[in-house]
Parts: C-alpha cells; sequence; structure tokens
C-alpha cells in the first residue's frame, strides 16, 4: 500500500531521507518515472541519497506491478513529476496522502511560483486539479511534516491558474 505519495522534483534528498521517511515510517522508497528508472547512473545515485533506506527506483507500470505483488508493503512514493502521480493515481491503486514537495521551475516552460519551493505551469494545474479530484478533491503542499499544508487548489485559483 502506498502510505505516501509526494511529487518531488528533486526525487531523493536530505528532506526526504531523513524527514519524510521518518515520519512514514515506510518500509521501502520508490521513485517513480520512467526515465530515471531507465537511466543506470540515477538508478545507482539515488539510493545512496537515502542513507540505507531501502530504496527502488522503477517505472511506473514496474511501480504498479510492485505494489500489487506487495500489498502489504507500506511505501513511499516519490514522483518526479505530476504526470507521474496521476498516471499513479488513475490506475486506481489506493494512496494514504498525496503531497506535492518541491517542484523546481523547469527552464523554457512559462511557470507561476505558487509557493518559493513550488512552481507551476497552466498544464500541470490541470493536472493537479485532476490528482485532486482523484484524491477527495484535496491535494496539499507541504516542504516537511512539521510545516503547515497548503492547499494547492487554492493556491492554483490564487496565481491565476
Amino acid at each position: 500500500m502506498i502510505k505516501h505519495l509526494r511529487i518531488d522534483n528533486r526525487l531523493i534528498h536530505g528532506q526526504v531521507a531523513v524527514v519524510w521517511q521518518k515520519y512514514i515510517d515506510a518500509k521501502a522508497i520508490i521513485v517513480c518515472n520512467d526515465k530515471v528508472a531507465a537511466d543506470p547512473i540515477q538508478k545507482m545515485a539515488l539510493p545512496l541519497a537515502a542513507r540505507g533506506s531501502k530504496v527502488l527506483v522503477l517505472s511506473i507500470a514496474d511501480m504498479l506491478a510492485y505494489e500489487k505483488e506487495h500489498p502489504d508493503e507500506s511505501l513511499f512514493v516519490i514522483a518526479k513529476f505530476p504526470q507521474d502521480a496521476l498516471d499513479i493515481l488513475r490506475s486506481g491503486v489506493k494512496v494514504e496522502s498525496v503531497n506535492v514537495g518541491n517542484a523546481a521551475p523547469i527552464q523554457g516552460t512559462k511557470y507561476v511560483m505558487l509557493t518559493k519551493s513550488t512552481a507551476a505551469t497552466k498544464e500541470d494545474a490541470e493536472i493537479y486539479r485532476e490528482i485532486a479530484g482523484l484524491n477527495g478533491g484535496r491535494l496539499t503542499t507541504q516542504i516537511l511534516p512539521s510545516m503547515e499544508k497548503l492547499d494547492v487548489l487554492s493556491l492554483l485559483d490564487k496565481a491565476g491558474l
């Protein structure tokens, strides 16, 4: 079962490896993005950043198969982009919570900063709204568990997205 699905284009970093992993108490971190999963250097390097936690770097299809084969294992899934998270949710897999972490601006896109660490394009906004719809109408952004959860839909509206 996916205990927590985090959208974070930085993937595994200190906040994720130390704070979120401890807070969620999942048995494995799964980095989920098709291109990252096909990159042998990232597949080797990302587990090193997790400081001893079990880390899998999988395509979306492989993550869904892994979750199905291990239904009792609590998982912390990190999706690189909003579309990755949407694809996971569209599959119908059970996800306890969804959070937008760091969404750094992508050079060459027409983005708006929603918070100091969350950028979104018009296309991202459409995806975030669909994610919220598949998640009981909720989608929050939160850098650390100790910080306030902010409503992504409200931030999108405020930004004119």
